[in-house]
């Protein structure tokens, strides 16, 4: 499937990449590799985000740490066996990679799915609401990806409201955020959350509100479809 033709999951990002490729699994024979791409906010501020490409992405390609990378793509979860325990691990699975970056915004994504666990409401101390999502996202092959999300005022008041199983859509951005865990009293570490800091929501019945191609401010999609390097169709 065509990422032109997918509406549910889309992504697009555009940073430097800041890690070596490295390999991460196979499926039916394919290599799959990862690396870290630091994709700049427009406050200055940067985003360290996962990427898995497929090899037959990358075979003529030369993505190495300093090389900037246009890619569009879904936000991708799936678990990963640390210290015995199993972790929901997410990533930007590339399907597509460009010569040029056809988006204003250089991190973009929509997503409409299934509220899976009651969404978590509270407030910071200088009274900012915030709302706190796992959305299921369905994906082929009967599989899901469970993509958490942030929400911010009016959208986190919207939020709080909503059932399990209620369906809706979002736009807004990936991001990453460094926290501190106690693994025990000696043993604190730092570790990096992502999630979708959203921008827009609604019921999905609303859903026609969101065009993808206007959420992600294409300068002109359908020719940079053209112009992309590799097109990954799984």
């Amino acid at each position: 499937m065509n990422v032109q033709t997918e509406k549910n999951n889309k992504v697009f990002i555009s940073g430097e990449i800041v890690s070596e490729a490295e390999f991460s699994h196979e499926v039916y024979g394919e290599g799959f590799y990862e690396m870290s791409v630091l994709v700049k906010r427009l406050s200055g501020q940067g985003d360290v985000l996962p990427v898995t490409v497929s090899e037959r992405l990358i075979a003529d390609r030369d993505l190495r740490p300093g090389v900037t990378v246009n890619a569009l793509g879904q936000f991708r979860s799936y678990n990963k066996l640390v210290d015995g325990k199993s972790k929901l691990m997410l990533t930007v699975f590339v399907r597509e990679l460009l010569d040029y970056a056809p988006v204003k915004n250089p991190n973009t994504i929509v997503l409409s799915g299934y509220i899976c666990k009651p969404p978590v409401y509270r407030t910071t101390p200088f009274n900012r609401e915030i709302a706190d999502i796992l959305l299921a996202v369905n994906r082929s092959y009967n599989k899901s990806d469970y993509i958490p999300c942030i929400a911010w005022g009016r959208n986190a008041r919207f939020a709080k409201n909503l059932a399990v199983g209620e369906k809706i859509a979002i736009a807004g951005r990936i991001q990453s955020r460094e926290y501190q865990k106690r693994i025990t009293e000696e043993d604190v570490r730092t570790l990096t959350a992502y999630e979708v800091s959203v921008s827009k929501l609604a019921a999905y019945e609303n859903a026609e509100n969101f065009d993808t191609d206007a959420e992600f401010g294409f300068v002109d999609y359908s020719a940079a479809a053209g112009q992309a390097i590799n097109v990954y169709t799984d």
